[in-house]
């Protein structure tokens, strides 16, 4: 075998699982059509779910200074994000560009083998392994093979639509263009601005004097393109909406896309999966697109990681859809319902009206800043009335016998751990044939508020990805079951 896993696509998806797998001691093989990253940045910034994920990998500081806010939207109709339980606000004004140098940057220094200039043409699953043809750079052919490929290779997928999975869903009905622009003047337009022709949104990106322009012109069917639009089609658009001529400006790039929204009925065929705009495309309504494709890798990474090396059954991967299907259904869903909000015309405005009215109430602000930010997430991991459980772990403080901690700093090595809050030598005990995967940590929680989710809680078991597998009291399973099934049989079983 070339590698154990080898990725198609190192856009931010494929690169954070590339770098998963490589925490876990995976080796892995990157490829990419694009001999270098465009540049362009479709993407801007991160929800709340992802600032708290790449803080657990203690990703965040290789960003550098990065604007924040709660302010947010649903449907281009403003919502406080302030409601939700995070140390982390969203972050606003980070490049798509710069997050993919970050996270090609952590995956290299982890050992990733990544190969720019190297197309993926085609596929083969033989049951026991999976067989790629690649190109090179100068054209030539080579033949790879591993146990797993994951497609990450964006929405018009080479992986997902060699291997034959099904895709259902909607066609675009719409066309909208996103252009960088310089040496222009516009005052900043929020999204779910309308006018009579259709939506525009303006709004400044930092302090580098560029201004992105989104356009979505009422009435414009969509084109089947293969070159991106020209700027004078998208200059001409707005002239018609807003009356105002930016023919003149300097433009970086020039993207078009729709409203076509579809996902994928499995997320696993055999030894190939699917991740991000691979497994699901969507209007970008909330810049939730590539945050979740992040979350996929985060999810999929260490399970991967664990049939590969052998510490669990095959069966461990059908969590994966298990999991992140629903969450793409829901994606799906609320994509949807905001481009009829912020796409659609006056006839629409009744029931922004009445959403306007509603998204007052802290319950329901609460629960839109939650599906958007993805915040809401409870996976199935089990029976029990404990109230973490499913959900990710929140920050916590703690003070071990020699130093301070948090419950986010314990998952930077990517590996599962045991919190025990209450000093219990029978729990560490119960918990020691699998300590080759799980970190059994004791420490006190700091300054912790007496009511809460942990409130009365003393261990919980956390999930490589960090959310809660387990936790005493609450759990109606054995700790030893809940380690089972996340993390394969102990040692003792092994041997």
């Amino acid at each position: 075998m070339d590698a154990s896993v080898i990725i198609a696509g190192a856009g931010p998806t494929g690169l954070m699982l590339a770098g998963e797998l490589r925490l876990a001691g995976v080796d892995v093989i990157v490829l990419d059509r694009l001999a270098e990253r465009t540049g362009e940045s479709r993407g801007l910034g991160f929800t709340t779910r992802t600032m708290e994920v790449f803080d657990q990998r203690g990703l965040l500081h290789r960003l550098g200074p990065m604007g924040t806010s709660n302010a947010g939207h649903f449907g281009g109709l403003p919502v406080d994000f302030g409601v939700l339980d995070s140390i982390h606000q969203a972050a606003k004004t980070v490049p798509q560009s710069d997050t993919e140098t970050m996270l090609e940057n952590w995956a290299r220094s982890l050992g990733a083998d990544i190969r720019r200039g190297h197309e993926l043409v085609d596929l083969h699953d033989h049951g026991g392994h999976v067989e790629v043809r690649a190109l090179d750079p100068q054209g030539a052919e080579s033949t790879l093979t591993a146990p797993y490929l994951v497609g990450c290779d964006g929405g018009r997928s080479t992986v997902r639509k060699t291997a034959g999975f099904d895709f259902p869903g909607t066609e675009a009905t719409v066309e909208m263009y996103l252009a960088d622009i310089r040496g222009v003047d516009l005052e900043p337009r929020l999204i779910g601005e309308t006018y009579p022709g259709g939506m525009v949104m303006s709004g400044p990106l930092g302090n580098r004097g560029v201004t992105r322009i989104i356009v979505c012109e009422r009435g414009t069917p969509p084109r089947r393109r293969t070159e991106p639009p020209t700027f004078a089609e998208v200059a001409a658009a707005w002239q018609r909406i807003t009356g105002t001529d930016i023919a003149h400006a300097e433009h970086e790039w020039v993207s078009a896309f729709g409203d076509a929204t579809r996902l994928v009925t499995a997320y696993r065929r055999g030894r190939i999966l699917l991740a991000g705009d691979a497994a699901h495309i969507h209007l970008p309504a909330g810049g939730q697109g590539m945050n979740t494709g992040i979350q996929d890798a985060v999810n999929l990474g260490w399970k991967l990681a664990a049939v590969v090396r052998g510490h669990a059954p095959e069966e461990l991967l059908d969590t994966y859809h298990g999991e992140r299907h629903p969450v793409g259904e829901r994606l799906m869903m609320n994509t949807r319902a905001q481009g009829l909000l912020f796409l659609s015309g006056d006839e629409m405005q009744p029931l922004r009206d009445v959403l306007t009215e509603l998204i007052r109430y802290e319950e329901v602000s609460r629960h839109l800043a939650g599906m958007v930010s993805g915040l809401e997430i409870r996976y199935d991991v089990g029976p029990g009335r404990h109230p973490l459980l499913g959900l990710r772990m929140p920050h916590l403080e703690l003070v071990g016998d020699r130093h301070k901690t948090s419950s986010t700093e314990l998952l930077r090595a990517g590996r599962g751990v045991l919190l025990d809050l209450e000093d219990s030598a029978v729990l560490r005990d119960r918990a020691a044939a699998w300590s080759d995967r799980v970190d059994i940590v004791t420490a006190a929680p700091h300054g912790v508020p007496a009511a809460g989710p942990l409130a009365g809680t003393s261990a919980v078991l956390v999930r490589p990805d960090g959310h809660v597998a387990w936790a005493a009291p609450g759990s109606h399973h054995d700790l030893p079951m809940a380690l089972e099934r996340w993390f394969g049989p102990s040692r003792t079983q092994h041997s």
